[in-house]
């Protein structure tokens, strides 16, 4: 039975969290150089920046400019509570900073290749959602080569909702009934999937991110599946596709 599997891209396909905790720990050690005999502890900026960064993520969604810009909120709030005048040379080099997440170079996850190879090879149709900038994840995706899997069925999202969830079952016409969301975030994946009845496979990232961390509240209308690895999800698909069509 042929079915319509969309994939998260960034810590379900390939690495990121990874890299956004190296450059948070880079602004954390200049914030502690600059902040030097005030007392200020490695906890307390991530937890500001992290504050910041969701409140962002709130009113903008996966804008680019989102990141950078928590760490210069962070500074001058630091700035502010110790009566220190902001720097425009701390806030340019904060921004240089924040940006060069978006330049690693692309990582794939472990089965990442063999996944996707062998769900095309059982004849299903595949599709990128993702979340985030689309001239940056578009550069991902081809850096990663995964063109050749999704082709032009790829959907970038500033907020991943279920309103955007519906639009996309809408317009794309897909049968609930044999449409998969994979990913790692259970509020922007697994959520939005289960609230929309369609079904859910769920892989914890290796390294998650705090916005991604919600309680699951809704009650799956089809199959949810929690997976170590992206190895896992062709059987599983083809298990619970072929017990469905005897049972039919």
């Amino acid at each position: 039975m042929r079915q319509t599997i969309l994939f998260d891209l960034d810590d379900t396909l390939i690495h990121c969290n990874k890299y956004f905790n190296v450059v948070i720990q880079q602004f954390v050690d200049t914030m502690l150089t600059w902040f030097a005999g005030h007392g200020l502890t490695e906890e307390a900026i991530k937890q500001k920046q992290l504050d910041l960064d969701l409140a962002g993520v709130e009113v903008h969604g996966f804008k680019a400019e989102r990141f950078p810009q928590s760490f210069i909120e962070t500074y001058h709030y630091y700035c502010e509570t110790f009566g220190i005048r902001a720097r425009t040379k701390n806030e340019r080099w904060l921004s240089q900073l924040g940006h060069s997440v978006y330049a690693h170079s692309i990582e794939p996850y472990p089965n990442m290749e063999p996944t996707l190879q062998s769900l095309t090879e059982q004849g299903h149709e595949l599709f990128l959602y993702t979340g985030g900038d689309a001239t940056i994840q578009m550069r991902k995706v081809e850096e990663a080569g995964l063109n050749r899997y999704f082709g032009e069925r790829i959907f970038v999202a500033l907020h991943k909702t279920r309103e955007f969830m519906e639009t996309l079952i809408h317009t794309q016409d897909f049968e609930r009934s044999r449409t998969w969301m994979i990913g790692n975030s259970v509020r922007t994946d697994v959520m939005p999937a289960l609230e929309s009845g369609i079904h859910a496979i769920y892989i914890p990232a290796q390294q998650e991110w705090q916005y991604n961390v919600v309680d699951i509240t809704a009650t799956p209308k089809g199959a949810f599946f929690t997976l170590p690895s992206l190895a896992e999800v062709p059987k599983i698909i083809s298990d619970y596709t072929g017990q469905r069509a005897v049972n039919l």
